[in-house]
């Protein structure tokens, strides 16, 4: 079963500097009948003006996961670590029993444009770390390259939680897809473009909860670039 929440039912905010779509509920915006989805609890679309950002502020167990779709996104944290996160890297951050960080545009004059994603750890309480890696090439036989996991095989940050994130960056035409072993869920995240998923259309913005299928197929006549999670 394929459960399609559009673009325009998400939660949005408009701050000024920061344009945000929350896919599930998030800061202000409180919807009961979208608190999460399996261990998926936040998937934010954050677009940040030049200039603009979030203040140091803590976070303590959650698994975070930060995906630039456009421009460049500073990071700063209270564990030494400091970098430019870019199209093309994924950045992992455990917040475990604690953290600090900041996130601010890195750029003066252009917007950056990012997916922040949130997700349940397996247990409370772990030692806070961080991870950020290049973003795999797509395996060549499911056209989905994987950017995060609970072990970090095939080059993925490694997260702290039974599910998996794979990138699909579907040309015109293209096709990619993800077998579901029994009993697993998914999600699937439109972040840019337009997509088909199991012949149900997708366009920017859409997300699909999906249930008690064997897998997802997901094709593109204009071109897009879609998250999808493998979640228990």
């Amino acid at each position: 079963m394929i459960t399609v929440r559009s673009a325009t039912e998400r939660g949005h905010a408009d701050h000024g500097w920061l344009d945000t779509y929350h896919s599930f509920s998030f800061a202000d915006y409180h919807d009961p009948e979208h608190m999460g989805f399996s261990v998926l609890r936040v998937l934010n679309d954050d677009r940040v003006a030049a200039g603009g950002g979030f203040p140091p502020h803590g976070h303590r167990d959650m698994e975070i996961v930060t995906y630039v779709l456009d421009g460049g996104l500073q990071h700063r944290d209270n564990m030494g670590n400091g970098s430019v996160i870019r199209p093309g890297v994924v950045q992992r951050m455990s917040a475990g029993t604690g953290v600090v960080h900041s996130e601010f545009n890195a750029s003066g004059h252009d917007p950056v444009h990012l997916i922040q994603i949130w997700i349940l750890p397996r247990e409370r309480d772990l030692e806070p770390s961080y991870e950020e890696k290049s973003v795999a090439a797509p395996d060549v036989a499911t056209g989905l390259s994987l950017v995060a996991s609970p072990d970090g095989r095939a080059g993925s940050v490694t997260i702290h939680q039974d599910a998996s994130l794979y990138v699909a960056r579907l040309d015109a035409g293209a096709s990619a897809r993800l077998e579901l072993a029994p009993g697993r869920k998914a999600y699937v995240h439109v972040a840019i473009g337009d997509a088909t998923l199991n012949d149900v259309p997708l366009a920017d913005g859409d997300g699909a909860r999906v249930v008690d299928e064997a897998g997802i197929r997901l094709n593109s006549k204009g071109g897009a670039e879609v998250l999808v999670f493998d979640l228990p």
